[in-house]
């Protein structure tokens, strides 16, 4: 009676020898954050040179806002070309790219003519992030697979502190300076060719698996967690985005302050993606994530004062940093080799697009409720919502035989 066929695993060639590719994948990874922050010291700088173009006051901001926009609504396509194409060549060029329209508005004199270079930037954005994430899920498997999808988060976190810091230094000197650092692009773009092995489909027995062997692609499992994931990203998003207008609502309007009470924040999410690193699976169920989140958001609503409203701030991000990675595990449980680019591009989409609406589901909060600290708190008790109902699913994963992270 012949052996059972062994389940599938990468080719021995296709698997990365050493740090330095998963190094080069987490770096790719931060190139978004780039885009979504660097800018912000800026725009003031921008407003005042470019005053005289109509509609300037809605324009500018839209440099800043418009590659995240761009990459939300392109990012599913992304994906469907990184099946096509391959990650790895879509990732070089994207990335060769980046630096490209990156750069742009160095030489760019009109403001419509920029916001087209920054729409091009979300493109490249798209699939950069879609191929680095692919790539992590082709490369790794199982507990090293979740380290470097946490690992992903972390350095995202901590280089978007790094990013607005450096945009404010070279800001000081130009507005159009900090494009500039768009230019690294074209550094990575050669490291990327020559330290990324080209990914190779699973084998059974050394033969590549077989088309009828394949599963149809699975939307409705997918459609589940990147609804779920587009909630996740608002409650991501909400400390970085609204913790100065809460400071200012307390009497806190010092940068010093401002740019201190958000480091501790972007402390605590990398903490959490730690947490998760070092954390059993069944330690770190999403429904009690959420309600993490759900606690420190609540205790923001309810902050009379500078210490409970950092103490919110930081078990929120404590569980958002947990929250992230958790989410995008479970996205790539669901999917085949075949299917890895489409899917994750598709998740990668979701993220985005809560990180669009953020801001625009907090502002129609507070003009519900009166105020942005009550905002907060109902957005807190919406995440708790959302946790008991993941409950029963969570007990399902959690009996023997389940395998934890499907769900």
């Amino acid at each position: 009676m012949p052996a059972p066929l062994a389940p599938p695993s990468p080719r021995r060639e296709a698997t990365p020898t050493g740090r330095l590719p998963a190094a080069v994948l987490m770096t790719g990874s931060c190139l978004p954050v780039l885009g979504a922050v660097l800018l912000a010291p800026v725009l003031p700088r921008m407003q005042d040179h470019f005053g005289n173009v109509p509609g300037s006051a809605a324009l500018v901001p839209l440099v800043l806002t418009v590659p995240a926009l761009a990459l939300a609504l392109l990012a599913p396509f992304a994906g469907m070309i990184v099946d096509k194409l391959g990650r790895k060549r879509l990732l070089i060029i994207a990335t060769a790219l980046y630096a490209v329209f990156g750069t742009a508005p160095l030489w760019l004199d009109s403001l419509h003519t920029i916001l087209i270079s920054r729409i091009l930037v979300g493109v490249t954005e798209a699939a950069i992030m879609t191929a680095c994430t692919t790539l992590i899920g082709d490369y790794y498997s199982g507990e090293l697979r979740d380290r470097y999808l946490a690992l992903q988060t972390m350095c995202a976190s901590a280089s978007a502190t790094l990013f607005f810091v450096l945009g404010g230094a070279l800001g000081a000197a130009n507005w159009r300076a900090p494009f500039w650092l768009y230019a690294v692009g074209l550094l990575i773009a050669p490291v990327m060719a020559r330290v990324l092995p080209a990914p190779l489909p699973p084998t059974q027995e050394g033969t590549t698996v077989p088309q009828e062997t394949r599963h149809p692609f699975p939307i409705r499992r997918m459609a589940g967690i990147c609804l779920l994931t587009v909630f996740g990203a608002v409650v991501f998003y909400t400390v970085p985005v609204e913790m100065a207008y809460l400071l200012d609502d307390l009497g806190t309007d010092s940068t010093g302050t401002i740019g201190a009470v958000t480091a501790v924040a972007s402390a605590a999410t990398v903490l959490g993606s730690i947490l998760f690193t070092r954390l059993a699976p069944r330690l770190r169920p999403l429904p009690v994530l959420l309600a993490l989140c759900a606690l420190g958001f609540l205790l923001m609503g309810l902050a009379d004062g500078l210490p409970l409203l950092i103490t919110g701030a930081i078990v929120n991000c404590v569980g958002t940093g947990m929250l992230l990675p958790s989410l995008v595990t479970r996205a790539m449980a669901r999917l085949d080799f075949a299917d890895r680019g489409r899917g994750m591009g598709l998740w990668t989409a979701a993220f985005f697009l809560g990180e669009f609406l953020c801001p625009l589901a907090l502002l129609a909060g507070k003009e519900a409720v009166g105020s942005l600290a009550a905002a907060v708190a109902v957005l807190g008790a919406a995440s708790a919502l959302v946790a008991a109902s993941l409950l029963p699913a969570a007990r399902r994963t959690a009996q023997p035989g389940v395998p934890t992270g499907v769900q």
